[in-house]
């Protein structure tokens, strides 16, 4: 069992979500430093640095993904699988910034809980997105 779940590659769902979950755990925990760190010790404003965080976590994502999450791939091409998978980032990324924004701004919560709520929301979407675009 540990075995199927950590190092046998697999093509169940299940698993595949078992996957994702830890490497966009530990994609979000360097978002999520990197979100603090730029804001907090940098200075940079909120919003720019959610952005700079959130590509840094989005490159980690790829690499775990493409090494460990997913065995399907439906482009043989790395260079436009990456740019697909950035652009779904991209995406997510905007997503990303108008949740934050809005639950910072609107609702009054501090930015860090901005981004706790915004990410379980755009983790599902690019999960989504990822699985049936890029590694069916």
């Amino acid at each position: 069992m540990i075995g199927r779940l950590f190092k046998e590659t697999s093509d169940t769902v299940h698993v595949q979500v078992f996957r994702y979950i830890l490497a966009g755990t530990a994609a979000y925990a360097l978002d999520y430093s990197a979100l603090v760190v730029f804001t907090e010790i940098i200075g940079l404003y909120y919003l720019t640095s959610a952005a700079l965080a959130f590509l840094l976590g989005a490159i980690a994502s790829y690499i775990m993904n493409v090494t460990w999450v997913f065995n399907d791939r439906a482009f043989k091409n790395r260079r436009l699988e990456f740019t697909i998978f950035i652009s779904i980032s991209i995406a997510g990324l905007f997503l990303n910034h108008y949740c934050i924004k809005f639950f910072t701004e609107s609702v009054n919560m501090h930015y860090l809980t901005s981004k706790l709520i915004s990410s379980v929301l755009v983790s599902a979407v690019n999960f989504s997105a990822r699985k049936y675009i890029l590694f069916r």
